[in-house]
Formats: structure tokens, C-alpha cells, sequence
């Protein structure tokens, strides 16, 4: 794992490109492409006041997770694996990343995106609601108790 700087242009890139390709996977599981992040450009992209963590495999980009600690609970954004790299867990790895810092953390996924669910679930987060931020867009919500 390594903390990524957006403000390098091949970085901001390749988050970019990853994050399309893992929301094009997750809009087709959910059934709905409205997921805001596939419409979001790379300007946009860095704009975001979050933190960045990336993975790579063999010194290639392969997935990324980005937060904020907001009144002290860590939100995690986004998590997204290329979908060349899924399967290795890469996105478990970069949430218990996140998780490490301490404190309750929250998290939001497509309501019928099953393999993120597991993700959540495994790492102790609990579901906390279910969301329609705009018609045909179901959010699963889920939050996680403090760690020490």
C-alpha cells in the first residue's frame, strides 16, 4: 500500500482510469449506471479533499481506496479494484488499511452490489439503511464501531 498523490498527473490518471473500469463492474451488478463517480472527470477527481492509498500488483496500478475523518469517523468514499486484479485481495487489504487508523467508519455501496457487501460484512461493518439518492440508485449504508 501507498498513499498517492493526486496532484501527479499519471497518478490522478490511472485512479481515474481504475475507478471507471471498477464502477462499470459495480453499475452492471446494481443494474444502474447513475453511480456518480462514472461521470466524474479526472479535475474532479483530485478536487475531492480525501485521502488517497493505492495497490499495485507487480508495479502496476491495481486498485485504491480514498477517505476523510469527518468528526472522527472515518468515511470511506470509494474503494475500487481494477477488475484485471479482483479476486486478490486487494480491496480487503486496502480497507483494513484505512481501518488501522482507529476510530468508527462508515461506508455506502450499491444495494445490490453482493461481492462489496461480503467485503463490509466481513470486516465488521453492519448495515445501517438503504438509500435512493436518485431514482433507480439503491445505496447500501454501513458503519463499523470504533477501534481501539
Amino acid at each position: 500500500m501507498i498513499e498517492l498523490d493526486l496532484s501527479d498527473e499519471a497518478v490522478a490518471r490511472a485512479v481515474h482510469r481504475i475507478g471507471l473500469r471498477s464502477y462499470a463492474v459495480e453499475a452492471r451488478l446494481i443494474g444502474s449506471t447513475a453511480i456518480p463517480a462514472l461521470h466524474e472527470t479526472v479535475a474532479e477527481l483530485r478536487a475531492r479533499p480525501l485521502r488517497w492509498l493505492g495497490a499495485h500488483v507487480d508495479g502496476t496500478p491495481a486498485g485504491f481506496v480514498a477517505w476523510a475523518r469527518v468528526d472522527g469517523v472515518l468515511d470511506i468514499d470509494r474503494l475500487c479494484v481494477d477488475p484485471d486484479f479482483f479476486r486478490r485481495g486487494l480491496a480487503r487489504r486496502l480497507v483494513r488499511a484505512v481501518l488501522a487508523e482507529g476510530g468508527p467508519a462508515v461506508v455506502a455501496t450499491g444495494a445490490d452490489n453482493g461481492p462489496a457487501i461480503a467485503l463490509y460484512e466481513g470486516l465488521g461493518f453492519r448495515r445501517t439503511g438503504t438509500s435512493e439518492p436518485v431514482p433507480g440508485l439503491r445505496i447500501a449504508e454501513f458503519s463499523r464501531p470504533g477501534t481501539p
